[in-house]
């Protein structure tokens, strides 16, 4: 119904802000991730936004960016994860933190939102694993990949490391941040991630 709302901002509160749009203040709950983005008071501001419609009630969540709505949405298709759970993942994970957690099995990284349990986790996992792609998680952080053979190598080079024990988010990091040629091979990207764990 609204695909987004552009406006002026008039409240920030703990889980919600107010947009006024032509003389309507729309209430928008949003994850703490957005909270702490937000501009000044009295700042045009553009939510993308998702309508829900429950028995007792309609409420709007929304983001600052498309993708994270995107996400948000992909999450409230998974059996058991409502509006309010699908927030709190998101105020505990990045959307890029999510997407990799999701990607290299991580169900603890996931776990560690409010009110999901390992269980959760693993569904979240099952559900989303093929609707998201790992090449989006590199663009996110800024090393966009030139070819897909790249992102494979990336994507098992961070699998090897979590299995390592480091956690989703840890070998994301090292890994964008590691300095290959764009044709390097996962052995090389593994020697340059560790090298640059190392320097942490």
């Amino acid at each position: 119904m609204f695909s987004y709302i552009k406006g002026t901002l008039e409240e920030i509160e703990e889980g919600y802000l107010v947009v006024e749009n032509h003389g309507i203040g729309y209430q928008i709950q949003t994850s703490a991730d957005v909270s702490g983005k937000l501009p000044s008071i009295g700042s045009e501001i553009k939510i993308y936004t998702y309508f829900h419609v429950k028995e007792d009630g309609l409420a709007l969540f929304g983001f600052l960016e498309k993708e994270t709505l995107r996400i948000f949405q992909l999450l409230l298709r998974v059996n058991g994860i409502g509006p309010k759970g699908a927030l709190g993942i998101l105020s505990a994970l990045s959307v890029a933190d999510l997407r990799f957690a999701v990607l290299a099995g991580d169900v603890k990284a996931i776990s560690k939102a409010p009110g999901i349990g390992a269980k959760s986790a693993q569904r979240i996992i099952l559900e989303l694993k093929d609707k998201l792609d790992i090449a989006e998680v590199f663009e996110e952080s800024g090393a966009k990949p030139e070819q897909q053979k790249e992102s494979s190598a990336k994507n098992e080079a961070v699998q090897a490391l979590v299995a390592l024990g480091y956690s989703s988010s840890e070998a994301l990091s090292a890994v964008t941040k590691a300095e290959v040629s764009p044709d390097a091979d996962v052995e090389e990207i593994l020697k340059a991630s560790l090298k640059q764990m190392a320097l942490v």
